[in-house]
């Protein structure tokens, strides 16, 4: 019952948010380690997305999830807007998943499923994003069933372990991000761009800067988008017949997140990790016609420590994203 109460209650956030939009993409992300050749830690994230992609002059408009932080986007008309949906699943298990009761030095059983609003304004050197996350952990959001499906259609070892998951708990975050566009050469088929990003909630508490160096073609049309990947709700992606290769690296500080920490108000199963992080992305993408393909390698702590070994799998993961033009 309180499952169906969940998605009653995702339904009810998607339709009634964007029945005023016209959506001109739509995307499909997979993360996974198994691109990698691991199976355990981060596991899997599924995330369908929408995008109602505006010019200046016709600005979308935004949910009221994102009321909240609109005071602080500048009044200056943008070149153009991007008001995204989202609706995924993320998972995270221990290595070892045929253990029925994990160690508690070992990743928590742990499953998200969220709805998210993410709003771009862009301009000519920089770009503004706000991001609004709800979801739920525990029994209500579905990993544990969605894991032994995919498990059993691909031979895989069942998870035993998820009667120790994390409890149910509704959970936000809340993200204001911002991107610059510092150098583009001459030949325009270059390009740097660096970033910044504060995220406050139970999800996760964080703030980041970032860096990243982009060869393609079209790199003024896309530059904003690589402000979407760091709620891992969808990857970069090219426009309009456009592609491009690229390299970042973040660096950062968690104060909290809950895939580790366990339950905000609740005891349960947790880990201890180092705050600071620093990140490396490799990837690319690549469109045709009404098409868009974009894959990355991600490893999201390179200087973990020797005691963080089990949370390799959850810092290191593949993604890959299909996106349609409507």
């Amino acid at each position: 019952m309180r499952r169906a109460l969940s998605l009653i209650i995702i339904i009810n956030l998607i339709f009634p948010l964007s029945a005023k939009a016209e959506f001109e993409w739509v995307s499909y992300t997979l993360d996974n380690d198994l691109f990698l050749g691991n199976d355990g830690g981060y596991t899997n994230g599924f995330y369908v997305s929408l995008y109602d992609i505006e010019e200046a002059d016709a600005q979308p408009t935004p949910s009221w999830l994102l009321k909240p932080l609109l005071w602080s986007l500048s009044e200056k008309k943008p070149l153009g807007a991007v008001n995204s949906y989202t609706i995924g699943q993320v998972m995270s298990t221990p290595d070892d998943i045929t253990i029925e009761y994990p160690d508690e030095n070992n990743l928590p059983y742990a499953g998200l499923l969220f709805f998210n609003n993410t709003y771009l304004l862009i301009n000519e050197k920089y770009a503004d994003k706000i991001s609004t996350i709800i979801g739920f952990v525990g029994p209500l959001s579905f990993a544990e069933p969605s894991q032994k499906i995919v498990h059993e259609l691909t031979g895989s070892d069942e998870p035993m372990g998820w009667d120790t998951q994390l409890k149910n708990e509704l959970v936000f975050q809340f993200s204001r991000a911002r991107a610059w566009r510092v150098w583009v050469a001459k030949n325009k088929q270059w390009d740097f761009i660096t970033s910044s990003e504060l995220s406050v909630g139970t999800i996760s508490s964080s703030f980041s800067t970032g860096a990243m160096l982009r060869f393609g073609t079209q790199l003024m049309d896309s530059y904003a988008i690589p402000l979407l990947s760091s709620t891992r709700t969808t990857n970069p992606v090219a426009t309009d017949g456009g592609w491009y290769v690229y390299t970042g690296l973040i660096a950062g500080y968690i104060f909290n997140r809950i895939f580790t920490d366990g339950n905000t108000y609740r005891d349960s199963d947790s880990i201890e990790f180092d705050n600071e992080y620093v990140g490396l992305t490799v990837g690319f993408a690549y469109s045709w016609k009404n098409y868009s393909l974009s894959f990355s390698v991600n490893d999201s702590n390179i200087i973990a420590s020797e005691s963080e070994e089990q949370l390799e799998n959850l810092t290191q993961f593949g993604a890959l994203t299909f996106a349609v033009k409507l």
